[in-house]
């Protein structure tokens, strides 16, 4: 816990430094969210958290409603709508889908449908969806173009941010979320970056070293150590097949997640070095 709250205050300065603005909505990395994380982000002083809207948390419940966290008092809840958003992250382009092409006008169509089952609908995705997931000759650009004058052809629709629309409509009901919840793969969970014995031995050896780091006092051993922390790193290990399997073969810059497994420790072993290293010319 402590270097979570580190690190959130570190990006919460960052983002008053570039924009003069304090950030009051968190989204944690890769959506990964469960009640003891929204108590720590209520704690930390924030309005809103986002969170995956995933059948197995909502039940018969929809995403399109403003929800408050279990054990929260005043932090509010929103989540995505899983199908919206995935159209456009990862079906647009796919001419096997049966609603391919993707127009602007059909998918505002079924953004207003939801008008009568919902307050919001949240569409959360990747920067890189526009312009590397799908690529520019996808017709992406010209989508959203046009997006936003098909959305407001509806009298009832209007564009907010998280905050705006978390504070404008009174919670439905409280959400009781125990396990971890992400937006990676079908199962929705942890197990893209810690589903396996190489993930999670990774891990334990990065962790391992975070008393020695942080006795170091060293500030490029601790960035270091931070950078070292990127799921993307846990993510290239993962040995899932099928569909989730094709998904991080795509983004996997290695030829096998064992071959990222090797890369990552001997880059351990070598940032373990150099640690023993700086602990002793400081004695």
């Amino acid at each position: 816990l402590p270097e979570f709250r580190d690190q959130v205050r570190l990006h919460r300065r960052k983002i008053r430094e570039l924009f003069g603005l304090r950030t009051v909505t968190f989204r944690n990395t890769e959506l990964i969210y469960n009640n003891a994380v929204a108590r720590e982000v209520e704690r930390l002083g924030y309005r809103v958290v986002l969170a995956e809207g995933a059948d197995r948390i909502l039940g018969w419940r929809s995403p399109n409603f403003v929800y408050q966290p279990a054990g929260c008092h005043k932090l509010r809840l929103l989540l995505k709508n899983y199908r919206l958003s995935d159209d456009v992250a990862f079906r647009f382009s796919n001419r096997a889908w049966s609603e391919y092409p993707l127009t602007a006008e059909k998918f505002a169509a079924w953004i207003h449908q939801a008008n009568a089952a919902g307050e919001v609908i949240n569409l959360f995705m990747d920067f890189e969806t526009f312009g590397e997931h799908q690529w520019e000759d996808t017709g992406i650009f010209e989508f959203l173009r046009f997006l936003p004058r098909a959305v407001l052809t509806h009298p009832d629709f209007r564009f907010q941010t998280p905050a705006e629309a978390a504070m404008q409509y009174t919670p439905v009901a409280q959400l009781d979320v125990p396990q971890f919840v992400s937006w990676a793969d079908v199962e929705r969970d942890l197990t893209a970056w810690r589903g396996n014995d190489m993930q999670q031995d990774a891990l334990a050896t990065l962790y391992g070293l975070e008393q020695r780091v942080r006795q170091s006092r060293n500030p490029q051993l601790l960035h270091t150590w931070r950078q070292l922390q990127t799921s993307d790193h846990f993510y290239y290990m993962c040995t899932k097949w099928f569909a989730d399997g094709d998904v991080h073969k795509y983004f996997n810059p290695y030829p096998s997640p064992y071959d990222a497994y090797v890369n990552y420790m001997n880059v351990l072993s070598d940032f373990t070095r150099r640690l023993e290293g700086g602990r002793k010319r400081s004695r």
